[in-house]
């Protein structure tokens, strides 16, 4: 069995300019995500799909391979999971051919999963026989209590489920939400339902500290700490 990792990093970002290539920890972020791929025993390739000459340079640094640049039309804001995935595999079926039978889609703005989460969620996977297996985390706010506002007066975003009825934590059953640190799935599946995921997609459920996703300033703050209390 052979199983890909493959990390999108794309140059683009509106809210975080260059973010893939911000310092944490004294890294550049992409830098973790090659690292925990690189040390885990499941994974037999570590590939960067970039659009950029300076994130591909970090990444081989880093350890990852980089055999090709991702065309533009294919790195912009509105661009899929899936035809980035397509590309990177018919790419290397053309001047390798080389097929993986599963490919972890590992974002770089996920620098604190962990070698023991790639594994679990592969776990997952085999065990849950799924097309394939995505990490959530249980929900901060729970939707139960979330609002609208409607002519500046607050409205129950789901009717009928809100504080009056569940009016004590306790009361809240579990939500949970994709946290984007490990994805892995079975790329004939994936293809057969021409989507990243295929048809049927497994939970693997991590713990809060390990699911930061850096998306502003303060995910990187929040990030940087917690990885100093782990000692990385």
């Amino acid at each position: 069995m052979k199983i890909l990792a493959l990390i999108p990093a794309r140059a683009g970002s509106k809210r975080l300019p260059q973010k893939n290539i911000m310092l944490l920890a004294g890294k550049p972020l992409i830098f973790w995500s090659v690292k925990v791929a690189l040390q885990s025993p499941i994974i037999d390739r570590v590939i960067v799909s970039t659009d950029s000459s300076e994130i591909a340079q970090i990444a081989r640094n880093a350890g990852a391979e980089v055999p090709f640049l991702r065309p533009a039309e294919l790195a912009a804001d509105h661009t899929a999971d899936f035809p980035v995935f397509e590309h990177a595999l018919v790419w290397l079926e053309q001047h390798e051919a080389y097929t993986p039978d599963l490919v972890a889609w590992l974002r770089p703005t996920s620098p604190l999963r962990t070698v023991e989460d790639l594994a679990s969620a592969f776990d997952t996977l085999l065990r849950t026989g799924a097309d394939s297996v995505r990490s959530v985390v249980e929900v901060e706010h729970h939707p139960y209590w979330m609002k609208w506002i409607e002519q500046e007066c607050l409205v129950p975003f789901l009717s009928s489920k809100d504080e009056t009825v569940y009016y004590q934590h306790q009361l809240l059953p579990p939500v949970y939400r994709l946290n984007g640190a490990v994805d892995i799935t079975w790329v004939a599946q994936a293809r057969l339902h021409d989507t990243l995921f295929g048809k049927t997609v497994a939970a693997y459920v991590m713990p809060r500290e390990r699911s930061i996703d850096i998306d502003t300033i303060m995910d990187l703050k929040i990030a940087e700490l917690l990885m100093q209390e782990r000692g990385d």
